[in-house]
């Protein structure tokens, strides 16, 4: 029961914290809503517990014997988040001016994909199967991923509520580009860790 308790205070702490999915979805809900964010945040969810279970079930391993992995997927995840950040700093209102198609929200297969360059993700998956299923066995890896998916559903709808109240504070579009610039640095930020780690 203990292990369960740190295990939930574990997911639950990293999960509602700031980092790249939380920055996305508070932008997401912003700048769409809540109910078009939705896709998005199912993403996130599934995709993050698939990840944990298969870094559980044999990815963790590839990083023990091949160190030099961790590297390459640093440098994806730096460049891939980057360009993401650039894609919030220049997004605009649904309907905007007319003259480009209109922006969408992140779908679900991109928010699901997106987990595999999150540095953020990858940190908490390989640290929560090595503390609280280190043994790797089967119904230890999926407690691990279960507690994640259920927990980031609840968090991430949190971040895309308090998006979707600061969304009347954002009708103006001065005020909305600020935002969505602030988003964007924020964003960037959450790299601070994996590039100085």
């Amino acid at each position: 029961m203990q292990l369960l308790l740190a295990l939930f205070g574990f997911a639950a702490i990293t999960l509602v914290t700031p980092g790249p999915n939380n920055m996305m979805l508070l932008a997401s809900g912003a700048n769409f809503g809540y109910r078009p964010t939705i896709p998005h945040l199912f993403g996130v969810s599934i995709g993050f517990g698939l990840m944990v279970m298969l870094v559980g079930m044999g990815l963790m391993t590839l990083f023990e014997l091949f160190p030099p992995l961790q590297t390459v997927l640093k440098g994806v995840s730096v460049v891939f988040l980057v360009w993401l950040a650039w894609k919030i700093a220049h997004a605009a209102a649904p309907g905007g001016d007319g003259t480009a198609r209109p922006a969408r929200p992140i779908s679900f297969l991109q928010a699901s994909a997106f987990q595999w360059v999150n540095p953020k993700a990858w940190t908490m998956a390989l640290t929560a199967i090595a503390a609280y299923a280190p043994e790797r066995n089967l119904a230890a890896v999926a407690l691990v991923a279960a507690m994640f998916l259920v927990l980031n559903l609840f968090s991430g709808s949190l971040w895309m509520l308090l998006g979707r109240e600061a969304r009347r504070l954002l009708s103006n579009p001065k005020r909305l580009t600020v935002f969505n610039w602030t988003m964007a640095t924020l964003l960037l930020a959450t790299l601070v860790p994996v590039l100085f780690a």
